[in-house]
């Protein structure tokens, strides 16, 4: 069976991506949590792999690591259930999409950290900030309307969906505007039951970190 090493769901958005994606299509797997920021979390993480970050998927001694490539690993493992669009075009770009997810945004996860049990509206965003939160707007719309409404940002869930499910969340803690389609595919993603059992899960969870919590 696959084994899926992650962080702490009430804290890590990288390893909320593969696990959404894995749960929604209910591909089998062992989950093994280990908590960041602690004195052993290193050494923990080391016993998966050198790369010294979660998310880590394990396969018969195989290991990946990046959530990207466990994704792209996952598809081409399942291919029958087309966790990329089946549309060429499409496909391409979903994969544009969640690379652009992947390598930026920057502002957006300094500014706005996940705390998807929580909510903590702003007020006014920082000019670069701003510019980011537009972005995935304007991507969101754009998707949706080649997807002729969705409802996921490809017509079907995909992993483009996966790799900006924390996104979703940070919109929901901190209020950040969202116009036309985008507003309702962020509804439609934060009621995924595959995302509804990661924020059960985060809720359950008893390790508290200052550096996440203030």
């Amino acid at each position: 069976m696959l084994e899926l090493v992650i962080g702490n769901k009430k804290y890590s958005s990288w390893s909320l991506r593969p696990w959404v994606l894995m749960k929604h299509f209910d591909l089998p797997f062992k989950e093994t949590v280990i908590g960041l920021d602690l004195p052993d979390t290193a050494a923990q993480i080391a016993r998966y792999s050198q790369a010294g970050k979660v998310p880590v998927l394990i396969d018969e001694g195989l290991t990946v690591f990046d959530t990207l490539a466990i994704s792209e690993y996952l598809a081409e493992k399942f291919p029958d259930q087309n966790l990329w669009p089946r549309d060429r075009r499409a496909r391409a770009r979903a994969r544009s999409v969640s690379a652009e997810m992947h390598s930026g945004f920057p502002n957006l996860r300094n500014d706005c950290s996940m705390k998807i049990l929580e909510s903590h509206p702003i007020q006014s965003l920082r000019p670069e900030t701003k510019i980011d939160v537009e972005r995935v707007v304007s991507s969101f719309n754009d998707c949706l309307a080649q997807a002729q409404g969705g409802p996921f940002l490809f017509g079907a869930f995909s992993i483009a969906d996966a790799m900006y499910a924390p996104v979703v969340s940070r919109f929901r803690t901190y209020a950040l505007p969202a116009s036309g389609a985008a507003a309702a595919y962020l509804e439609t993603m934060w009621a995924l039951p595959a995302l509804q059992a990661w924020v059960a899960g985060a809720r359950a969870e008893t390790l508290r970190l200052k550096r996440y919590e203030t």
